[in-house]
């Protein structure tokens, strides 16, 4: 960590999917002459924009915004590529308060504790086990996983492709579990000391009615046109962006497998139950952030700054 990190005062804004965290990160922004800088996985997609809720090009332009819609849907981006990318926008803010913003646990844990530095996996064993995906099917891949990584293995769903398929690679790539990389690594980019780290708490129902809403105006503003504008890239379906909330639901149904409202009930459902895997996430892995009710947010930020 650098002496001006160690030293640099940092609001750090997480919260469960449709909470309000963009929208009180820019009215803060605003007041403070501060950059946004954003920590969620989805909305570094530039192809993502409407479908992630990421903030408009009006609200871009009120403040510096950092790390938006920078990416494109046929790269898969990491954690690792993000804390290096919000390293090196950090040293360039000069006097600026820095926000960070966002859904991703990972990237706040990574932000504040550090990560694993792991070298990188060669293209070809990463093509090579997407193709095998295709072909033998996620259950011979854990079942390797399991004989080769058995620590690894006991910690994945047996379903869960993207992360089976990642531990698979680390290990076939390294000699070396994905569970030994995650203890070295990558210094803290900030001095926890300095930072004021907020979660937002918005009530159950509450949150439910805003996400049902939410998704309602993203297909009024354009959804479906930008999924299937992704959709006739043609890319390969293991690739991230494709898994942000909603897009494999309105994909289903531009292939014509399913009625747009079969699509949008279990995009919706699925949106609510990732909220839930967000806190409980954040209470075992971020114990000692602040939670804090939505609508209280602002004035405890504003009283902490002025400590």
């Amino acid at each position: 960590m650098s002496a001006a990190a160690a030293s640099k005062r940092v609001v750090l804004i997480a919260g469960p999917t449709a909470s309000g965290k963009s929208a009180l990160a820019l009215a803060l922004a605003l007041e403070l002459d501060a950059t946004i800088i954003n920590a969620d996985s989805m909305q570094v997609y530039r192809d993502l924009r409407i479908i992630t809720a990421r903030p408009s090009l009006s609200e871009e332009a009120l403040v510096p915004h950092r790390l938006y819609g920078h990416v494109d849907a046929s790269e898969n981006y990491s954690a690792g590529r993000w804390c290096r990318e919000a390293a090196q926008t950090l040293t360039q803010l000069g006097d600026s308060l820095p926000i960070i913003v966002g859904g991703t646990g990972l990237y706040f844990k990574a932000l504040t504790t550090g990560l694993s530095s792991i070298p990188p996996v060669p293209s070809e064993l990463r093509a090579s086990l997407r193709d095998r995906l295709r072909r033998e099917g996620i259950s011979r891949l854990h079942a390797e996983l399991r004989d080769r990584d058995p620590v690894m293995a006991n910690m994945l769903m047996p379903g869960d492709r993207a992360r089976v398929v990642r531990a698979l690679e680390v290990m076939l790539a390294t000699g070396r579990s994905l569970a030994d990389w995650h203890a070295f690594g990558m210094e803290p980019l900030v001095d926890v000391g300095s930072t004021l780290r907020i979660f937002l708490d918005v009530d159950r129902n509450e949150l439910y009615r805003r996400i049902n809403a939410r998704f309602d105006a993203m297909l009024a503003a354009g959804a479906l046109e930008e999924v299937e504008a992704l959709r006739l890239r043609h890319l390969e379906d293991q690739l991230t962006a494709l898994k942000a909330h909603g897009v494999p639901w309105l994909m289903r149904h531009l292939q014509g497998e399913i009625d747009l409202a079969t699509a949008v009930e279990g995009a919706k459902r699925d949106t609510r139950r990732y909220t839930r895997r967000q806190a409980t996430w954040f209470r075992h892995q971020l114990p000692d952030w602040t939670w804090v009710a939505s609508e209280k947010a602002a004035g405890v930020i504003r009283r902490a700054l002025a400590c």
